[in-house]
């Protein structure tokens, strides 16, 4: 078996290479604990190889094979971002050199280009370090010559190149011991990996298979954070291009790595690009600036970067991991759903009065909260029904505190003392709900006669624990100042006042401000709910 080296499958190649390792940038920055854990290993080789394939796409498709291995080596060297990319662009390279002007693609060639890109990525790096992605090119080129030794078909030999990556990353660990204490491959050579299964599967036809191969048994995606940096380690990484005549690459090469670590200067011809972790990037740039014109300064603190790192690392294993208990509220209003969510609700299920979430609703927000058990907050006498059926049919151990309005379930909250058991908070939720009085401000929607006596459609209405409407009136304010008087004839020490999205900021001061005129003995809080339909909910205790 053997292929014709054409642009158009050339172009494809370098695409499908190139969305191999898109598609797991995040899987490759979580494994990045070498040189340093900044976390950016995926992003850097992606970053990289989008600007090459930008470059290969602008070509006609009748493009020479010479014109594009110039452009993939043009543009991995602009565009390579840290030391993961640098060390890319200079496997694309040699990749380049060694098929440039090729006419037939066969396992000789292979062998030949993967050789090649191995000693150009080699001499790329003064100190090499094995168990990066350098070993695994090494370990590619090796299985290539094999194949080539054996005269295996092309086909055949693209599939041990693949096979041969993905073992190679298998046994980075082996080989660099920070690897093997933090339980990961190393990202540098995963991503080269997938950049490699991606370009065998573009040319035999078949979808990419590495990372079911590469995670299998090796705990790839188990990653701890690292919580290791080291002040005494160079802090910021910076990174240039650098353009002028009569530059000569090795003292520049010496400068830079008297100004830090990790360094990497490739290139030639009067354009370099320049990779190194220091402590003092404005000297560095001071010096190069002197030497030639200085484009695509990228300067990033990796202390920031490790700490970001493993603070998703926690996000994210706190997320995989359910919590013993876990809440789901019912609640119509942003500033009540944030005062739900502050006081420990999982899910808030957007519903209430005329706007009763289903049984289905409440099984789905069941189900979305990490949680082993669950206990659902309803907030609404109507919903108290639906909130027991939706326990009736979940996955897991579900309780119902038979909550009839968003301030009893903010006392529920309040009560649960961090029990795992299921029962015992249920009861001791809803004793502390059941000693709220809610009361609830709004506007009568038809002619009606209640305990407060006759009621007119559009009057202002006062209801104590969805029930009575205990006071009536024409304007908000009043009614509001008779509902909370009614609300505290028992003694309660405290009101909270919730007000909604049609009461502004200022009457609503003016009400809480009256209130507390009028009964200064009480403690009155005052917050936004934004809730619909009700100028203002407010609850005693």
């Amino acid at each position: 078996m053997s292929a014709r080296l054409k642009t158009p499958p050339m172009r494809d190649l370098v695409s499908s290479a190139a969305a191999a390792l898109k598609a797991r940038i995040d899987e490759v920055d979580r494994l990045n604990v070498f040189p340093v854990p900044d976390g950016d290993t995926g992003t850097n080789m992606s970053l990289t190889m989008d600007t090459v394939v930008s470059e290969v796409s602008r070509l006609d498709h009748e493009t020479s094979v010479a014109a594009v291995c110039h452009a993939v080596t043009h543009a991995s060297l602009m565009g390579a971002r840290g030391n993961s990319g640098v060390i890319l662009s200079q496997i694309l390279r040699g990749l380049c050199e060694g098929i440039d002007g090729a006419s037939v693609f066969d396992t000789e060639l292979l062998a030949v280009a993967l050789e090649r890109s191995r000693d150009v990525a080699y001499q790329a790096v003064r100190k090499p370090v094995e168990g990066t992605m350098l070993t695994v090119i090494k370990d590619v080129a090796l299985s290539a010559r094999r194949s080539a030794d054996a005269s295996d078909e092309i086909g055949v030999a693209l599939e041990r190149v693949s096979t041969a990556a993905a073992e190679s990353v298998q046994r980075t660990p082996e080989l660099l011991p920070v690897l093997k204490q933090n339980n990961v491959v190393d990202a540098g050579g995963y991503g080269l990996a997938l950049l490699i299964d991606g370009f065998v599967a573009a040319v035999l036809g078949r979808d990419v298979t590495l990372a079911p191969r590469v995670g299998g048994g090796a705990g790839v995606l188990a990653v701890e954070p690292v919580d290791d940096w080291d002040d005494a380690e160079y802090l910021y990484c910076t990174e240039f291009l650098l353009f002028g005549d009569g530059i000569e690459r090795d003292p520049l090469h010496d400068f830079v790595s008297s100004a830090g670590g990790s360094e990497l200067v490739v290139g030639d011809g009067g354009a370099f690009k320049v990779h190194v972790h220091t402590n003092d990037p404005a000297s560095l740039l001071a010096h190069v600036t002197s030497l030639g014109e200085v484009a695509e300064v990228h300067i990033n603190n990796m202390r920031r970067q490790t700490a970001e790192r493993d603070e998703k690392l926690r996000s994210e294993r706190l997320a995989s991991e359910p919590k013993p208990l876990g809440f789901v509220a019912v609640a119509s209003g942003s500033g009540l759903g944030d005062i739900l969510t502050s006081l420990g609700a999982d899910v808030i299920v957007n519903g209430g009065q005329t706007m009763n979430p289903s049984t289905a609703d409440l099984a789905r927000a069941i189900a979305q909260v990490g949680a082993a058990k669950v206990i659902v907050l309803p907030n609404n006498k109507n919903i108290v029904m639906a909130a027991q059926a939706a326990a009736s049919v979940a996955d897991r151990p579900v309780g119902v505190v038979p909550t009839t309005s968003v301030p009893q379930g903010f006392a529920a909250l309040l009560a649960w003392d961090g029990t795992d058991e299921l029962e015992a908070g249920v009861a001791a939720m809803s004793e502390a709900a059941s000693a709220v009085r809610t009361g609830e401000v709004t506007r009568a929607v038809r002619d009606a006669h209640g305990k407060a006596g006759a009621i007119r459609s559009g009057q202002v209405i006062g209801i104590v624990d969805d029930e009575d409407v205990e006071v009536v009136g024409e304007d908000v304010a009043s009614v509001s100042l008779e509902l909370a008087a009614v609300l505290l004839e028992d003694g309660p020490e405290s009101l909270t006042l919730l007000a909604g999205e049609e009461l502004d900021d200022a009457a609503f001061a003016e009400i809480a401000t009256a209130i507390s005129t009028r009964f200064p003995d009480v403690a009155v809080e005052a917050h936004r709910g934004e809730q619909p339909l009700y100028p203002l909910i407010m609850s005693a205790e």
